[in-house]
């Protein structure tokens, strides 16, 4: 029988995970999936018994959001407008079942390029918490996915939480796929704007499922700062979105097509946070 190991602190998880060449689990409905069989292989660390790495806190310095808070919980969260988008994203992570067991962390390092939740946290500025036997790394969001399936999680260490720092304005996300419910998406962003006096004061935009690592728009971000909320969604333009992306043509859709899908959910996802920021929502 294969070694199976599940600690309820971090300090002996660290230990565990210090030996190397163990299989960290942190919900697994990724992990099921990607390994196609009845049971994982060993030696498996499962994380779910460390209850510190669970839950939403307020810190000095933004919200601390931990590695095995889970989808549902996010949801259950009551958390700023600025959040919105990583709401909407968290809906749409699988059936209830996969939301209730799948965690924020597990999300992250599995390292699709069609994960939900990164798009809305790229947005957000997240940084990721990494702690190890020898100490603690905080790593934007950013750098620390790679490529598909690959980060900058290194040997014995563990991802304990997502920081977000404090955060204005209003957030919102939208994903395109072959169907409504419990899809791979074709496309995904997501959006928060800061918006005062009728217009737009800050920006930050992110894509997903349209290139290795989901990626911010920092050239489109730059062009609706000071653009009237009503003409905002009309700003969105294919030259400065495009250079951001690399899209694939696979099974669900081709590249030129995958591009398109993109300007058309920014454009959409633009028009929602505004129409809402108009109407008080």
């Amino acid at each position: 029988m294969a070694e199976y190991q599940r600690p309820s602190t971090l300090t002996e998880a660290l230990a565990l995970a210090g030996r190397g060449g163990m299989t960290i689990a942190a919900g697994c409905t990724d992990l099921f999936a990607a390994m196609q069989m009845q049971s994982l292989p060993g030696p498996v660390l499962d994380l779910t018994g460390v209850a510190a790495l669970r839950g939403i806190t307020a810190t000095p310095v933004g919200l601390r959001i931990g590695a095995l808070t889970t989808w549902a919980d996010i949801l259950r969260a009551d958390l700023p407008a600025a959040f919105d988008g990583l709401k909407q994203a968290a809906r749409e992570v699988g059936a209830i079942q996969i939301q209730n067991a799948g965690t924020v962390g597990g999300n992250l390092c599995n390292a699709s390029p069609a994960a939900d939740g990164v798009p809305a946290l790229l947005t957000l500025d997240a940084v990721v918490e990494l702690v190890s036997g020898g100490g603690t790394r905080h790593v934007p969001l950013s750098g620390f996915l790679r490529g598909p399936r690959q980060t900058d999680l290194r040997p014995g260490e563990v991802m304990t939480a997502v920081l977000i720092p404090p955060v204005t304005g209003q957030g919102g996300f939208l994903k395109l796929g072959a169907r409504r419910y419990l899809v791979i998406s074709i496309a995904m962003v997501a959006g928060r704007l800061t918006i005062d006096g009728g217009r737009i004061q800050a920006a930050a935009l992110a894509v997903g499922s349209c290139s290795a690592v989901a990626q911010r728009l920092p050239a489109q971000e730059a062009a609706l700062i000071g653009v009237p909320v009503g003409q905002a969604a009309g700003r969105i333009d294919a030259t400065l979105v495009g250079p951001s992306l690399a899209p694939i043509t696979d099974a669900r859709a081709d590249s030129d097509y995958r591009a398109m899908a993109a300007v058309e959910l920014l454009r959409r996802v633009v028009n929602q946070i505004t129409e809402r920021a108009r109407h008080g929502g």
